[in-house]
This record gives C-alpha cells, structure tokens and sequence, in this order.
C-alpha cells in the first residue's frame, strides 16, 4: 500500500495538530528564504524527450515581458514555418513612442534535419542564428535571451559545445539565457545553474497515431 504524502498525512491530523504543523513548515519556509539572498543572472537548460521544453521557456518570456525587460528569441530550427507563438508575441515586437521593441524574434532556422537533407546547409544556417544569438547574449539591453532548440544543433553537430560555452561567458551578469531543446550535452548541463529535464510518458503520436495539432504541437 503506497506511503501517503505529506499532504494528505496532514490533512488526515486533527485541527489544532495540524496548525502546528503548518505553522512549523511556515518557519522553516520563511527561514530558507531569509537565507537566500543571492542574485545572479542564470544559465537554464530545458532538455529531455517529453513536450513542453519550448512552452516552459517561453513562459519566463512572458514574465520577463511582464517586467518590462527586453528579450530576444532566436529559434534554431522552426524557423521554416510560422509558429503560433511568434503571432501572440508580434504585440511586442513593435517600436513605441520611439523606443526600440521589447522584444527581438529570429526564427532562423529552416525546419526539420529530415526535410532539408543538405548537412552543410543546415551548418551554415544554425552558425549564422548562433551569430545573431551573439549579438542578443552579450547585450546587457535584454534581460533574457531564449536560444529554441539549440540543444538540438549542439546534438547534430552543428554547433560546438565550446563556441556556445564561450559565447555563454559574454554574458552579463544579471542576465538569464535560456536553452532548449533534447539531447543537451554534459558540458552544457554542468555549466548551466538550473536544468530541468521533460521526461517522456506517453504521446499521442506514438500511440495513438494523432497528428500534430494546432494549439498543442504549434
């Protein structure tokens, strides 16, 4: 029989026990907070074979949207079609009152490795969008810079896992860079200051033969 959770072992105590606890966990919660007190920007690596790698970053681009700082997107692969995103994101990329946009979109890449089947062309295009991911890393204007897929280049080859190393130390300190995609190498994992990995538990496509959606894939 599982173990219950801590959770339901506290919602499972009587009222004044229970408040005890809560309040205890309260302490220990506000006395972990009080002792961070660090500030850096960070290295964030979004890897592994589930979804949602690209939908978990581009949610750190809304809050940094939300804050008022500028970003820029530079997608690796998905640039031969339109993704959904860049539309709900065009809002930002506009300049106001004079001042340059909030946000930079470059999807530069030409789709899938399967669909462009020229190897050095793929090379060409992923080193050309890791120059334009220079100029955005190394700019201390943009608070967060998303690099889409770039694992993926890494992985395949097109990129060195050095010049991205190297690049990463052009940036700024308060900055956070963002970089997804599966198959990060180690090098990049140890480096970076937080990483998360999506693990892959069922799939529609694999299982059930459902294409990829709008809304969902794209």
């Amino acid at each position: 029989m599982p173990t219950p959770d801590a959770e339901q072992t506290a919602t499972a105590l009587p009222d004044e026990q229970y408040r005890r606890k809560m309040q205890r966990r309260k302490e220990v919660q506000e006395q972990r907070l009080a002792e961070r007190t660090n500030k850096k920007g960070l290295i964030i690596v979004n890897t592994g074979n589930g979804k949602g790698k690209t939908t978990a970053a581009l949610g750190m681009v809304m809050r940094s949207l939300g804050h008022g700082y500028r970003v820029a997107i530079v997608q690796f692969i998905k640039g031969a079609w339109e993704p959904a995103e860049k539309a709900v994101l065009d809002y930002w990329t506009v300049a106001t009152d004079g001042n340059a946009p909030q946000l930079e979109f470059h999807a530069m890449g030409e789709g899938f490795t399967w669909e462009t089947q020229d190897r050095d062309r793929d090379i060409a295009v992923a080193q050309t969008a890791w120059e334009k991911a220079l100029s955005f890393i190394g700019n201390a204007d943009f608070r967060t810079v998303l690099l889409d897929e770039v694992n993926v280049a890494l992985k395949l080859g097109y990129l060195q896992v050095e010049q991205v190393l190297a690049g990463l130390d052009q940036k700024p300190d308060d900055s956070h860079i963002i970089l997804t995609g599966r198959g990060a190498p180690q090098a990049l994992i140890d480096r970076a200051d937080l990483v998360t990995e999506m693990t892959l538990i069922k799939h529609p496509f694999r299982e059930q033969g459902v294409k990829a959606q709008p809304g969902i894939e794209y």
